[in-house]
């Protein structure tokens, strides 16, 4: 629950407004308690009201068991619009390749260079990752973002080169964190690439302010979250 915790803290601070987040019952007063500010809905309750939401973010905490892959399938039967999908929902894609055709146009997928190698074969550059993103962007209507030192962005059409961010972030949570920011941009309406540039941009500009009051060594994803508002400002 601390990817899920995360992701939703990190969501709200970027500007969602109503957040809604699916766990499992029993999981429930992590979250209850953790983010007082979020709504709950119970994994066995599962319904996804197009009209109700305006974006899903998944992967977070998910887990890759047989449950998690029901509900993945069930997400791109209910829900058409675009959507956020990154961590173990991506792991699960990659074990059932076929699930790619499935994936909402205009998905915003956010995988490191491993879940990239397994979501598309192995790759001994990251010049070769890079390209491969272009074509698969192209092939499956989505955009990617393939996260590391210079994270990378593209629709297959266009690439862009993030410019902030440091060291500091290869650490776990902070993909977490950058799901939840993806997904509150596109709940607000801006385009899937819009959504994916600001939400990379922004989280990388967060951690360079969180890093003037931590070292590469202390700096946690939550004090990267905490500067998220300092990042808009910037803006």
């Amino acid at each position: 629950m601390g990817a899920a915790v995360i992701a939703a803290r990190a969501c709200l601070r970027s500007g969602v407004g109503l957040l809604t987040v699916n766990v499992p019952r029993e999981e429930r007063c992590i979250l209850q308690t953790a983010i007082p500010e979020a709504m709950l809905m119970m994994r066995t309750e599962l319904t996804l009201d197009k009209t109700a939401f305006a974006a899903v973010g998944i992967g977070c905490g998910l887990g890759t068991g047989k449950s998690s892959l029901e509900l993945l399938q069930q997400l791109f039967e209910q829900f058409p619009n675009p959507m956020v999908i990154d961590a173990d929902a991506l792991t699960i894609i990659a074990a059932h390749k076929s699930m790619l055709k499935k994936i909402p146009h205009g998905s915003i997928l956010t995988p490191h260079p491993a879940e990239f190698d397994r979501l598309f074969g192995k790759h001994e550059t990251a010049e070769a990752r890079i390209e491969t993103a272009i074509q698969m962007a192209v092939q499956s209507h989505c955009i990617i973002v393939l996260k590391g030192h210079k994270t990378i962005i593209t629709d297959g059409n266009k690439t862009y080169r993030n410019t902030t961010g440091n060291a500091a972030l290869a650490k776990g949570g902070s993909g977490d964190a950058l799901t939840g920011m993806i997904t509150a941009f596109l709940a607000q309406g801006y385009g899937s690439l819009e959504a994916a540039q600001l939400g990379v941009y922004l989280h990388g500009a967060a951690a360079d302010l969180a890093l003037k009051k931590q070292s590469k060594e202390s700096m946690l994803i939550t004090d990267v979250i905490e500067h998220i508002g300092d990042a808009f400002r910037l803006l």
